[in-house]
């Protein structure tokens, strides 16, 4: 994971920014070798290149959905968990209604009515996002409410807002982070799938589902166009994964006992 964010930040350093859109058509679909060692695309376009600047793309779709659905999800997870009945119903009602639709195709159709690019992709990919925490962080303020540190609180006079913000929202950081990081993963293979479908991030752009997209007609005689950024999505899910693993288990008391 950190190789995949030190590749995404110093692209403009590990490859040519001039080479994201240069074409050499003469010597396009070439095998990977020495002068471009993941080879050139249909269009003769560095691989290389496109593949680590879309993985700018990438990161930046993956922080910025984390960051917004993490915030709004904790926000509605810990008022439905601590302000009432009333409140918890409403805020929970709604979440169920959103889960009640297929997350992909959800973002597919919100990306469709508001028009294709990486900003609506980011914007739907919030809407059903924040869900998971919310329900989460619902989850564990329902628990650490009825805890003795929290009565003791209440028993001082402590505002409710005071408690809330000091007292509970700290307890449920470990639990988050672990979502967190596994959502990264999420995020990054939806974003790849919007793109695949044209709906994310538009062309000449680079991006891990579009070359894809471009790489299908061509996967008999020129499979390395499809091997890179297939690797590249492949590995960057499955070590958030293993990431999001280790967290929780570095997190977890229990584990540590």
């Amino acid at each position: 994971m950190l190789l995949f964010v030190a590749a995404a930040l110093c692209a403009p350093l590990l490859a040519n920014p001039k080479a994201i859109g240069a074409q050499e058509l003469a010597r396009r679909l070439e095998p990977p070798s020495g002068a471009h060692l993941l080879g050139l695309d249909d269009l003769g376009r560095d691989v290389l290149t496109r593949l680590l600047f879309g993985a700018r793309a990438s990161l930046l779709a993956a922080v910025l959905v984390v960051a917004v659905s993490a915030g709004l999800g904790a926000l509605v997870g810990a008022l439905a968990g601590f302000s009432g009945r009333l409140a918890d119903e409403l805020l929970m009602r709604l979440a169920d209604i959103l889960l009640a639709f297929p997350g992909v195709l959800l973002a597919v159709a919100i990306v469709a009515a508001l028009g294709p690019g990486l900003r609506h992709a980011i914007l739907a990919l919030c809407v059903i996002g924040w869900v998971g925490y919310a329900r989460l962080v619902r989850g564990e303020v329902l628990r650490i409410r009825e805890l003795e540190f929290v009565q003791a609180a209440r028993a001082t006079g402590a505002p409710t807002a005071r408690i809330l913000v000091r007292h509970v929202l700290p307890q449920t950081l470990g639990p988050l982070i672990v979502h967190a990081s596994i959502g990264m993963a999420g995020v990054i293979l939806a974003e790849a799938s919007l793109s695949f479908l044209g709906l994310g991030i538009q062309p000449p752009s680079p991006s891990w589902g579009s070359m894809l997209r471009d790489s299908v007609k061509y996967l008999a005689f020129a499979p390395h166009l499809a091997l890179a950024p297939g690797a590249a999505v492949a590995a960057v899910v499955v070590g958030f994964n293993f990431l999001g693993d280790g967290l929780r288990d570095l997190l977890d008391p229990r584990a540590a006992r």
